[in-house]
């Protein structure tokens, strides 16, 4: 949800006192005023949520349903609209698609125990979870291969900054301190879908996070010190120091997230890890408009498929897919972290067999982490705990293959991974995992409450209450055969319904056999039956429901005592499903290099760019699924050190030539590299960088009043502000939306800029030729340029990047193919000749005719051929008459 476009619910919204509310509408507004001023309630009544008041009117609109009355309230009729429980999750993503909060009363205990306290006795319900953006974990409302994440963002009045983020899904829980100027680059890397701010900041958080739904909180909310009691209490420690010396901004974000997630808990604790600390500045600042122009987890359309991340996932799971786009958001800068991961690509690059061996493996092992979070949270079932058996078991052969049957000796990192997944030295563990795979059927429930998932064996008490349910229903089935016979009534049936319970049914003329007996007792006569009970069918009858409820509860005493035990070896299980998603990561990655002819970077601490043969991707990708052809690849060289080529880089060449992909390609390829990826080259040494800028295309920002030339000097503004001696950064058409000369003036300052003041490695894409003087002023500049060829009238893009700059722009021949008129095209030229000849603009445009004056393209006349075509019915000749008409046009031809 775009924030910008969202308008959010208000928070004093009044709903009416309850004075001479009926009982049910006392609870619905004694719940509503528990409930955060800005959800929606789902008050649940028997097979629906049902809305009231405001709900009722705003849901209604957002979902489209319709919108209903039921009974008054202080003389008003009560708006009202409803889902049924069943689909409740469709509704709810709907809704917090939208933007919306809901809050979830649900009732809390079966309607015959109100029943039994009077007959106007109201079913007890609470409000027991909040759903918001950021706090989902069914998986029903979540996407599988992306995370969901929530933020809190923290300031203190002495210009400390912090972003604490979690996970619920998951149990991801995490903090960083941060400089002012890296705010907005850490929030567009977390992708938030919720955003936690103080409430004098929201203005502000519209621009940090556009897509996230923002959530304003009082400013003691971010109080560090209750922030340090409620982290203690949560992870049960005395000291913090186990988890990292936190600032206060870190405690604030820390404890404003904690108290927030307990809110939408209905005041349970979160069910998180410890909180883990991201040390600042270990990865590569990308700020959002650059994020947004390299399109690395999704298009400018806003679609995943297009985009870098799409085009380099090879994960068969769904938490390696979400890691793999953790590592793309936040590439790393520690020379040594990246390496160990490209250590891991490595090996199962060298070793074919052993990596479709585990990736095949891990194509079954589920999503450990949601489920294990699900039943943290209470919202698990028998499914969830089957799946966690499963993936545990077979995170213990991946182990075992992989260290057994490895033909080198694994590198540091899937080594810890394998002793992450080993269960013979967790017992406990691995006893958990061996009770539930005898314990819970295959196939079970998803539902807890649903029963039968406890497999036969586990329980023998439960065995035996199952066998006397059983045998109960074959005695129903004996009884009838019984009861036909003794009544001589072939037709008769024993049923069953929630009213009567078990009852014999005969039809109506031969009700009389059966009023005539004492051991029959009439219960009910219908139009066309008549139906009876017997003390035998009575008795039956409450062995067999004592025996479903006896029944049911022992399994839902099974069930929770594995919860239980599950919790307790939660951070096990959590380092284990981590381990086994990185894994995947790793095989995947090994796998893209080998399909794309990927090669391993060389990483290393200056400031080096150097790739031969590099290529796009995504475009690359593109072009061999549509058949295309392949992709130009191309060389780049820079180095602020002056080592293998210059720091500065003027790339021209003509429109549509490929400059833009060029220097996007090469932040990509940086991107990759750093986040511990192999790149598509023949082979790269790469400089860490500790930023990366991109000023790539043009669009506006007219909800901001920005036109597209005030967005590209903004943009511009922040590069040459923030672009450090390590950044890497490209542009591309600096100035190109004001007058000429202003435009040629903002973009040679800008260049000189970046070489002389921020001293960065630099792609500095431009049509401005008179920039390419700059390659013999600056000792650390260059020129590069795409290559043209014109053969036989037409231009030939040769996507080829060479030294030396471009002699021309092709802009006019862009224009034709682009079908501007032919009058147009011509004029172009020839005011074009005219300025490239006389050089100054003006004096050069003085005495130009007007467009009006200048003559227009003759208009050819019709052929004789041409007119003779137009009279033809081809459908009416015979194929003599063609035959003929084949010489008419011929000796016609011969004339003109």
């Amino acid at each position: 949800m775009n924030a910008q476009t969202h308008i959010p619910v208000p928070a004093d919204r009044k709903f009416p006192s309850p004075d001479g509310a009926t009982p049910m509408m006392q609870q619905f507004l004694d719940l509503r005023a528990q409930a955060p001023g800005d959800a929606l309630l789902f008050y649940r009544m028997g097979d629906f949520y049902e809305l009231f008041f405001d709900d009722a009117v705003r849901a209604a609109a957002a979902l489209d349903i319709a919108l209903t009355k039921r009974g008054e309230h202080q003389g008003e009729p009560i708006p009202m609209c409803g889902v049924p429980a069943a689909t409740a999750e469709a509704y709810l993503a709907r809704l917090i698609k939208a933007g919306f909060k809901v809050a979830v009363g649900e009732q809390m205990e079966d309607p015959k125990a109100a029943k039994a306290r009077g007959a106007k006795a109201v079913v007890r319900r609470d409000v027991v979870r909040v759903v918001t953006p950021g706090t989902l974990t069914e998986d029903a409302l979540l996407d599988p291969r992306q995370s969901n994440r929530i933020a809190a963002l923290a300031r203190t009045g002495t210009g400390e900054a912090a972003l604490a983020w979690a996970d619920v899904s998951t149990g991801e829980f995490a903090v960083t301190a941060l400089a002012p100027m890296n705010i907005a680059a850490e929030i567009a890397a977390m992708a938030p879908a919720e955003l936690l701010i103080e409430e004098s900041g929201y203005l502000e958080a519209q621009d940090l996070a556009p897509r996230a739904t923002l959530t304003p909180l009082p400013r003691a909310k971010y109080d560090s010190g209750s922030a340090e009691r409620q982290l203690k209490a949560q992870f049960g420690v005395q000291e913090l120091e186990a988890f990292g010396q936190f600032s206060k901004a870190e405690l604030g974000a820390l404890g404003a997230l904690l108290d927030y997630l307990s809110l939408a808990q209905a005041g349970a604790p979160a069910k998180l890890a410890a909180p883990r600390q991201a040390v600042s500045g270990s990865v590569l600042a990308v700020d959002p408009a650059t994020r947004a122009s390299l399109e690395i987890d999704r298009t400018l359309a806003g679609s995943r498929a297009g985009s870098l991340l799409d085009a380099i996932d090879e994960t068969v799971t769904a938490p390696g897919a979400r890691c793999l786009a953790e590592r793309l958001a936040r590439p790393l800068t520690d020379p040594d972290r990246i390496e160990r991961r490209l250590d891991s690509i490595a090996f199962f690059e060298d070793q074919e067999a052993l990596r479709r061996d585990i990736r095949d493996r891990l194509k079954s092992a589920g999503d450990s982490e949601r489920a294990l979070s699900r039943l943290l949270l209470g919202r698990g079932g028998p499914r969830d705990l089957k799946a966690l058996a499963g993936a545990l078991g077979e995170g213990e052969l991946l182990a075992g293959r992989i260290t057994t049957d490895a033909l080198i000796t694994a590198p540091t990192d899937v080594s810890m991974q394998c002793d992450a997944l080993r269960l013979t030295d967790k017992p406990e563990l691995a006893a958990l995992v061996s009770d539930l795979e005898r314990a819970i059927r295959d196939e079970p429930p998803l539902m807890a409450r649903d029963g039968g998932f406890v497999a036969e064996g586990w329980r023998p008490e439960l065995d035996e209450i199952r066998t006397l349910r059983d045998e109960s229903r074959r005695v129903v089935a004996g009884l009838q055969q019984t009861y036909a016979e003794r009544v001589g009534v072939s037709s008769l049936k024993v049923k069953h319904n929630n009213v009567l319970g078990y009852f014999v049914e005969v039809t109506a003329k031969n009700a009389d056999a059966l009023m005539q007996r004492e051991d029959f007792i009439h219960r009910q006569t219908m139009a066309n039956a008549v139906r009876f009970t017997t003390t035998e069918l009575a008795a039956l009858e409450a062995k067999i429901a004592s025996a479903g409820e006896r029944t049911l509860a022992m399994e839902l005493d099974v069930f929770e005592a594995m919860r239980a035990r599950v919790e307790a070896s939660a951070e096990l299980i959590r380092q284990s499903a981590r381990a086994m998603a990185e894994l995947d990561v790793s095989a995947a990655l090994a796998e893209w290099a080998v399909l794309s002819e990927a090669c391993r970077p060389v990483m290393e601490d200056g400031t080096a760019f150097e790739v031969e043969g590099g290529r796009h991707p995504v475009v690359e990708r593109a072009l061999e699924r549509d058949g295309d052809g392949r992709f130009t690849p191309n060389d780049c060289a820079l180095d602020g050190a002056g080592g293998c080529g210059p720091r500065l880089m003027l790339v021209t060449g003509p429109n549509m030539a490929g400059k833009s992909t060029y220097l996007r390609q090469n932040a990509l390829i940086l991107m990759l590299a750093q986040a511990g990826c192999y790149v598509p080259a023949r082979q790269a040494r790469i400089g860490i960088a500790d930023r990366l800028y991109s000023r790539v295309g043009a669009a506006d920002d007219l909800a901001r009043g920005r036109s597209t030339f005030m967005a590209e000097m903004i943009e511009t503004a922040a590069i040459l502000n923030q672009a450090t001696g390590r950044s890497f950064v490209i542009l591309d058409e600096i100035g190109r939306g004001t007058a000429t000369f202003d435009g040629l003036s903002i973009a040679w300052a800008a260049a000189e800029h970046l070489h002389g003041v921020n001293g960065c490695r630099a792609l500095f894409a431009t049509h401005y030729h008179e920039l390419t003087r700059l390659a013999d002023e600056l000792d650390a500049a260059g020129n590069c340029s795409l290559k043209a060829r014109e053969w036989q009238g037409e231009l030939v893009f040769l996507h080829e990047v060479g030294p030396g700059a471009a002699d021309r722009s092709y802009g006019i021949e862009v224009a034709r193919r682009a079908g501007l008129p032919k009058l147009a095209i011509k004029r172009a030229q020839t005011i074009l000749d005219r300025l490239e000849a006389e050089g100054a603009p003006a004096a050069a445009l003085a005495d130009l005719p007007l467009f009006a004056a200048a003559e227009p393209e003759p208009v050819a006349e019709p052929s004789q051929v041409e007119r003779r075509l137009e009279s033809i019915d081809p459908d009416a000749l015979s194929p003599r008459e063609a035959l003929d008409l084949l010489y008419q046009l011929k000796s016609l031809a011969a004339e003109t």
